[in-house]
């Protein structure tokens, strides 16, 4: 067990009440976006967590789930022995989920709500009980460029927010051109190359004409993720330092597992699924010099306040994907939070402020 979960495994919690709400919002990567918050009521206090499950099928799937669908209403001597006790529950009871990644997502979604609820039914904070002083978060502008790629997106949001940094997700319709222009554009920090999401919508074949392209023309960005082949691997050699992995990570052994030893690594809560399985990555990123940012889901709720929490205590100066939501919007809107995001106070339980 890790120091980190060894701080919050002590506290009890008792659920009385299990409640959903769903949000479905436009995004600007051309898709409607469903996350379902779950609601842990005990006493005075409430617990929440977003499941971001990425198949609307599986949200809609819990409209026939009764009020409690999981049975976790009922006192718990810890945080550890609920923790436990999802090991053994049917997060999906109504059908098994789509993909099997949402597992981890719901169970980030419950467990976090329950640790959420521990800590205000203990009235403790995280950061009181981490004993870590949450600080500034300094965060990037995740964004698509369309089709065909183009800079207009970028300039969009330079408009009104001019000191905007940037992640960027390359196609293989990206060019020389394209790439010349994006650079004497914009400040990008991670291009995201998804050489990881086989059978998603943003699958990206391993391109060693697109990675050669990306490599030479942003030579200061971290790079993403990359489908490590016979035909790609001599690229990398001597790029080792800036390369970053992000969908393979979901705790410890998917870190021992990577083809050589990382130096970066993306930090998305709910990939891991259990607090603990965080925590422990957490602190073996620390024993082993590894820089870490954090990662976002397209939450629609409580669970970017999370995100950004947990960046401001452990990796607030990295390039963080954590950017409040209204960027993700496909009309930007006005008077958005710059970064960095103000240090949160973080008065109890997983609240920003």
């Amino acid at each position: 067990m890790s120091n980190l979960f060894d701080a919050v495994a002590e506290y009890p919690l008792e659920v009385e009440e299990v409640a959903r709400t769903r949000r479905d919002r436009d995004t600007s990567s051309g898709f409607v976006r469903t996350t379902t918050t779950f609601h842990l009521r005990g006493g005075d206090e409430e617990g929440r967590g977003e499941d971001v499950t990425y198949d609307a099928e599986d949200h809609d799937a819990l409209e026939d789930a009764p009020e409690d669908p999981f049975d976790i209403v009922g006192e718990y001597g810890s945080f550890a022995e609920f923790s436990a006790a999802l090991d053994d529950t049917d997060l999906f009871p109504t059908g098994g989920p789509e993909r099997e990644a949402a597992e981890h997502y719901r169970r980030w979604a419950v467990e976090s709500a329950g640790l959420d609820l521990a800590l205000r039914q203990n009235d403790r904070a995280l950061s009181d009980v981490l004993d870590v002083d949450p600080d500034p978060v300094r965060f990037v502008v995740s964004t698509r460029l369309g089709d065909p790629p183009s800079r207009t997106r970028i300039e969009s949001i330079l408009s009104d927010y001019p000191d905007t940094e940037f992640k960027l997700d390359p196609t293989a319709e990206w060019n020389e051109n394209v790439i010349e222009s994006i650079a004497a554009t914009a400040s990008v920090r991670i291009l995201d190359l998804k050489g990881h999401y086989a059978g998603t919508d943003v699958d990206q074949e391993p391109n060693p004409g697109l990675y050669r392209l990306v490599l030479n023309g942003f030579p200061d960005a971290v790079v993403e993720d990359p489908g490590i082949t016979d035909d790609t691997r001599s690229l990398f050699e001597g790029e080792e330092h800036r390369i970053s992995w992000d969908a393979p990570i979901t705790g410890v052994e998917a870190v021992e597992n990577l083809p050589f030893e990382p130096e970066w690594l993306n930090v998305k809560p709910s990939r891991f699924g259990t607090v603990e399985s965080l925590f422990e990555t957490i602190e073996y990123a620390r024993e082993n010099d590894i820089t870490l940012y954090g990662g976002g889901q397209f939450e629609l709720g409580v669970g970017r306040q999370h995100i950004q929490l947990l960046a401001s205590l452990f990796y607030p100066d990295g390039p963080n994907d954590v950017a409040p939501g209204g960027y993700n919007d496909p009309e930007i809107p006005e008077g958005l939070p710059t970064s960095p995001l103000d240090a949160p106070e973080n008065e109890i339980g997983l609240k920003w402020t």
